[in-house]
């Protein structure tokens, strides 16, 4: 017996208890977790805006020690420290023949499959895929990465979600480019990730925007170099900000419909929005066709950073060792498992960063 972090049912509290986990089978790794990040994706999965099989064991950033492996893995063994990543594309699919393996049509395949039981016999879903709200999990061997060197290995859960969104965003998605003016909407976990990236890209100006003024001091720390609370003022703050122009790119990390209209009203003409926040159905964007035309903006989604992981981890992890990227600088509380639904309230409130679950 483990503990974990169980969704009994959309909508339901969080059930910190006990699940029977499995030894890993042909093709799986069994990890004994490090850490593992709070991300607005689980507050998603738990509340129904994203639809997973419940009940299941929430939690897909995270980082740990291999403990063993089932036949035929060979990329990792026990002792090695991983990342574990809870989208693995297929390679086969059309997107993945394309080269956008952040949008694999099987992805997401293994949240199906039976994880674990909890001690009365129940079976247990791993949520996105891996299942990292628990002390141990048993995941596909696709979905571990070897911890990059440098990178210690609790702070490296971060690189599973967080980090490769908000530098995928900048880099892949919205393609920063030196001396561009940039502005980031929410300033969580992602949003200070993707602070970060606009930094290493060279950005000139990097507005920084979030409902919450005591978010300023973390978003300077990451790059910002003006900080906007959000009102109904905010487009024309930011158009201030820029000359009366505008932002050359905008990346809304939130998934809000106001906050979406409002990020691509700060861009320019000919401006850029990326939407990395998951919103629900209910949330609709509306835009007539006339400024469509007249403005010449773009607006793009952004699945996972539009990243790679296995060629966009190296990357990152040099900039990590050179001091250029500051991990730590996410994580605004360390707690135990049991003080996942306190950080989800939290995030509830738009209070903090990232939380990170320290095992």
């Amino acid at each position: 017996m483990i503990r974990a972090a169980v969704l009994p049912a959309v909508g339901a509290p969080l059930e910190i208890t006990g699940i029977e986990l499995p030894e890993p089978g042909p093709g799986q790794v069994r990890i004994r977790l490090a850490a593992a990040g709070v991300c607005h994706s689980d507050l998603s999965l738990s509340n129904g805006t994203m639809r997973v099989p419940v009940p299941a064991v929430l939690g897909h950033e995270g980082s740990g020690t291999v403990v063993s492996v089932g036949e035929g893995v060979t990329h990792v063994g026990p002792g090695d420290g991983v990342v574990l990543n809870w989208a693995p594309s297929c390679g086969t699919c059309h997107p993945c023949s394309l080269g956008e393996v952040w949008l694999c049509d099987n992805a997401l395949n293994g949240a199906a499959n039976v994880h674990a039981r909890t001690a009365d016999g129940r079976e247990l879903r791993p949520g996105l895929n891996v299942a990292a709200f628990a002390e141990e999990t048993v995941v596909g061997a696709e979905c571990v990465l070897p911890v990059p060197d440098g990178v210690p290995l609790a702070d490296a859960a971060l690189l599973g979600c967080a980090v490769l969104t908000g530098w995928g965003a900048v880099h892949h998605a919205a393609r920063v480019r030196e001396g561009e003016t940039v502005a980031v909407f929410g300033v969580g976990g992602v949003g200070l990730a993707t602070l970060q990236a606009a930094r290493i890209a060279g950005a000139s100006t990097i507005v920084a925007v979030d409902v919450s003024p005591e978010k300023e001091r973390l978003a300077r720390a990451a790059g910002a170099t003006e900080y906007v609370v959000a009102s109904e003022k905010t487009a024309r703050e930011i158009r201030a900000l820029t000359g009366g122009h505008g932002v050359d790119v905008a990346v809304e990390c939130v998934g809000r419909a106001v906050t979406i209209r409002t990020a691509w009203e700060s861009t320019r003409r000919g401006g850029r929005t990326t939407v990395v926040g998951i919103g629900g159905k209910d949330q609709q964007v509306s835009f007539h066709a006339l400024e469509i035309f007249h403005w010449g903006r773009t607006l793009a989604g952004c699945v996972y950073g539009n990243a790679d992981p296995a060629a966009d981890l190296p990357v990152i992890a040099a900039h990590i060792r050179d001091g250029r990227f500051d991990l730590g600088a996410l994580v605004t509380e360390r707690i135990t498992l049991d003080g996942i639904p306190g950080a989800f309230d939290a995030m509830v409130a738009g209070k903090g960063g990232r939380a990170l679950v320290v095992f």
